[in-house]
């Protein structure tokens, strides 16, 4: 018995997926406006709760090894939130909107944590800087580093805080490139697995 003109899925070319048939949806969730908003207000508000806790929790460790210690154990649990997000992004529904989620936290932790470093410092060893710092000075002085803006309002004078700034430098330029190759490698892996998935009923 010959098939209809048209044939099945199998008739397909080599190479192409089959077509779906009439009324099947494409596999592939779409992220909603909602989904987005979501992910956006998340976000937000991820960020504001670290700035609030920067500005309440007290820093008045004035050792330079305490702080030292502080940084290096605050960039280990930074790369240790950033693994765990790519392996929810991987397996996320929506992995570009989550990607976007975890960068976001990614380099508030990253800022946030390099300000109490150069806010303690300065408290320890008055005269790190060419001025006396406040915590939104120590912000402001993160940010301006991270964005190789440099005002040169606000510089760090002796060894102590120049090697930490290069530290930033460093590290901010692992943020945004090896950091961007990672989460997108993980987006394509959240894709490809939502690809695989059966369609909703």
């Amino acid at each position: 018995m010959s098939e209809p003109p048209g044939g099945g899925p199998q008739d397909a070319p080599p190479g192409q997926p089959p077509e779906r048939p009439p009324g099947q949806r494409d596999a592939r969730p779409r992220p909603s406006h909602r989904a987005a908003l979501t992910t956006l207000a998340r976000s937000a508000g991820i960020t504001t709760a670290f700035v609030v806790a920067y500005y309440l929790l007290p820093m008045d460790q004035e050792s330079t090894l305490r702080t030292t210690t502080m940084l290096v154990g605050g960039l280990l649990g930074v790369a240790l939130v950033f693994g765990w997000e790519v392996r929810v992004i991987a397996r996320s529904p929506h992995p570009r909107l989550r990607a976007v989620e975890a960068f976001a936290t990614t380099l508030s932790m990253f800022l946030l944590l390099f300000a109490s470093a150069y806010y303690l410092v300065e408290r320890g060893l008055p005269g790190t800087f060419s001025e006396s710092l406040t915590r939104t000075d120590a912000l402001y002085f993160a940010l301006t580093t991270f964005a190789t803006v440099g005002y040169g309002d606000i510089v760090a004078v002796t060894q102590v805080g120049r090697v930490m700034a290069m530290l930033q430098m460093l590290g901010g330029l692992l943020l945004v490139g090896l950091a961007a190759r990672v989460l997108a490698a993980a987006v394509q892996a959240g894709l490809e697995q939502t690809r695989g998935k059966p369609p909703p009923e």
